[in-house]
C-alpha cells in the first residue's frame, strides 16, 4: 500500500518556525490534491493549507501570512513551511493525500500525524 510518513514536528517557542515534511511512497504514478491537517484535544479536526497536483493553495485564515506549503511532485513529498508559530497551532499535524495513483489503483490516504507543540 501507499503511505505517507510526516517529519519535522517538535517543540518550538512561540515566533520560532517549523518545517514539515510528508513524504509518500509505494510504487506512486501520481498524486492529485494534498493537504495539511491538525486536530489538537478536545478540538474538530480542520484543514490548515492544501495544494493541488498544479500548485494551487488554499490557507485556513489562521495560519495566512504565516504558514507556506509546497510541495514537490518529482518526490512525491509536501512541505509544510510554519514560521510566527503561537501556542494556538500546537496540534497533532496530518497529510492528507487524495486520487493517489499506484500500482494499487486510485485512493486516499492519510499520514500518521506528527506532534507540533509551541510553548508560550
Amino acid at each position: 500500500q501507499v503511505q505517507l510518513v510526516e517529519s519535522g514536528g517538535g517543540l518550538v517557542q512561540a515566533g520560532g518556525s517549523l518545517r514539515l515534511s510528508c513524504a509518500a511512497s509505494g510504487s506512486i504514478f501520481k498524486i492529485g490534491a494534498m493537504g495539511w491537517y491538525r486536530q489538537a484535544p478536545g478540538k474538530q479536526r480542520e484543514l490548515v493549507a492544501a495544494i493541488t497536483s498544479g500548485g494551487s493553495t488554499n490557507y485556513a485564515d489562521s495560519v495566512k501570512g504565516r504558514f507556506t506549503i509546497s510541495r514537490d511532485n518529482a518526490k512525491n513529498t509536501m512541505y509544510l513551511q510554519m514560521n510566527s508559530l503561537k501556542p494556538e497551532d500546537t496540534a497533532v499535524y496530518l497529510c492528507n493525500a487524495l486520487g493517489v495513483f499506484s500500482v494499487y489503483g486510485k485512493h486516499d490516504y492519510w499520514g500518521q500525524g506528527t506532534q507540533v507543540t509551541v510553548s508560550s
